[in-house]
């Protein structure tokens, strides 16, 4: 596009579900503007981006940050493997990077004669308004979930409107949305189920968005053609632009750093040995398990489907996610079982998740609904069998269901009943080549041409990711030009 040199500060959360879509952004701007791209993170954030993506131009600035000192255990800088007990605690600290970011910025002012472009910060980190607006910029909020499941995040730990209802089942209305959008605290995490405002998750998530809300403006990372209704709700509630640019990975180079349980070619290998769109998915993200009798529930259902699968597995609920899988955790010999009848290949830990989705036999996704996974699914014209489990993933299980008609949802949380005739009723019921299976499908299909055309194939056409992106930068070049022109007159 033929920018002077800019130079724009990203600031992720502390955890991978917003460190590689940030990455993700990052490239996507750096590639089409030419413009310096700096993401600051924590030193093992750093080191986790440069191993996803060693080849890049982005750079990497390194926050200090001491773990030990909030109650963390040793080397712990993002959520992954930590104990939800303690999420709080870097939350915490994580408030505690505004200092050294704010130094970060007035060593780049300093250096280049002029403050960065912008910030571009998390949802989660309010706290850089306050720092664009002292640094002589302005900040732009990321979030990293789509539009519908963020409107209803915000809204919902803005409002708590679940302290009014006394029963699980009972439905209460979604501040911002319209009367036909209930909810019912089965779809709320835990912690924002017993919320009541003085608890120490409200304490650190009311502030930020409220702080991120007085925003320049807000990136969502979704596709206007996909979700019209949650970005207009998303744009009524905040009240300032909001560009819908998509940063979760739809290319078939995945952003990971991580080995998987299984190489990708024995992985594709075993989807080549089946029929085409024959084949079930399951994987809860990169973070997520279930719980030991609910794991043994989806086996059971997966053997009575007789339907061929691929699952990512780890040990389940309390026991180290990292530690040894015990066969106990699943019916006798099942693993063995699966192997022998060619229906299972169970990968421990992580699996190349683009791979398989692409692949021509991949019929179907029991997934927890985590936006990145959503996007990658449906990119490939997947539908999804939904398992909520945290953060906003019932919102978007429910968006996918009745905005959609991507998703059928098996069961939410990792408390819940889960009965394996059930698992064999909706698989058999996604997988059919008839009925509401078929008609799943034909949607899905039509959400990945929405998709593959937002950014082009090749991330250069000109679909709706590009145009809000060109807008976004136009934008803030006359928001600063009419700063400068400010500045100069107070001078003179």
């Amino acid at each position: 596009m033929g920018f002077d040199k800019e130079h724009i500060v990203m600031l992720p959360f502390l955890a991978q579900g917003h460190l590689i879509p940030f990455l993700a952004l990052a490239k996507k701007i750096q590639q089409r503007t030419g413009f310096t791209i700096t993401i600051a993170t924590t030193p093992l954030n750093a080191q986790y981006l440069r191993s996803a993506q060693p080849n890049t131009n982005i750079h990497l600035a390194e926050l200090p940050f001491h773990s030990q000192e909030y109650g963390l255990p040793p080397n712990t800088e993002n959520t992954e493997n930590l104990p939800l007990h303690l999420i709080g605690n870097l939350f915490v600290a994580s408030q505690h990077l505004e200092a050294p970011t704010r130094r970060m910025v007035s060593d780049i002012t300093e250096k280049e004669g002029k403050p960065p472009l912008c910030l571009i910060s998390d949802v989660f980190f309010g706290w850089a308004v306050n720092v664009a607006k002292t640094s002589a910029t302005v900040n732009i909020a990321f979030t990293t979930g789509g539009a519908y499941g963020t409107a209803a995040y915000v809204s919902l730990w803005q409002h708590l409107p679940q302290r009014s209802v006394s029963s699980d089942d009972e439905e209460f209305h979604l501040p911002g949305f319209p009367e036909r959008c209930r909810l019912t605290p089965s779809h709320l995490h835990p912690f924002l189920r017993a919320a009541d405002g003085t608890d120490s998750w409200s304490r650190y998530i009311q502030p930020q968005i409220s702080l991120a809300m007085m925003s320049f403006g807000w990136i969502c990372n979704t596709v206007d053609e996909i979700e019209p209704f949650g970005l207009e709700v998303l744009r009524d509630y905040l009240k300032v632009p909001v560009w819908s640019i998509l940063a979760s990975n739809i290319s078939s180079k995945k952003y990971s750093g991580k080995k998987s349980g299984v190489s990708t070619e024995k992985c594709i290998e075993w989807l080549d040995s089946h029929a085409s769109e024959s084949v079930v998915y399951i994987s809860f993200g990169s973070q997520n398990t279930i719980s030991a009798s609910q794991m043994m529930e989806l086996a059971k259902g997966l053997e009575k489907s007789r339907k061929p699968f691929v699952w990512v597995i780890r040990p389940p609920v309390g026991h180290d996610l990292k530690g040894e899988f015990r066969p106990e955790w699943l019916p006798k010999r099942f693993e063995e079982r699966m192997r022998e009848m060619k229906q299972g290949l169970l990968i421990h830990n992580w699996a190349p998740q683009l791979d398989i989705l692409a692949h021509a036999a991949t019929r179907a996704f029991v997934s927890h609904c985590g936006w990145n996974s959503v996007v990658e699914s449906l990119s490939r014209g997947v539908p999804i069998i939904g398992w909520p489990l945290a953060a906003e993933q019932s919102y978007n299980s429910k968006m996918l269901v009745e905005e959609m008609g991507v998703n059928v949802e098996l069961t939410r949380g990792v408390k819940s009943d889960v009965v394996a005739e059930e698992v064999r009723r909706l698989i058999e019921l996604v997988v059919n080549e008839s009925g509401e299976g078929r008609e799943m499908r034909r949607r899905a299909g039509e959400i990945m041409e929405k998709i593959r055309g937002a950014p082009g194939e090749d991330g250069e056409a000109m679909g709706s990711s590009a145009k809000a992106m060109d807008d976004l930068v136009s934008k803030l070049l006359s928001q600063r030009e009419g700063r400068v022109s400010k500045v100069h007159n107070s001078v003179f």
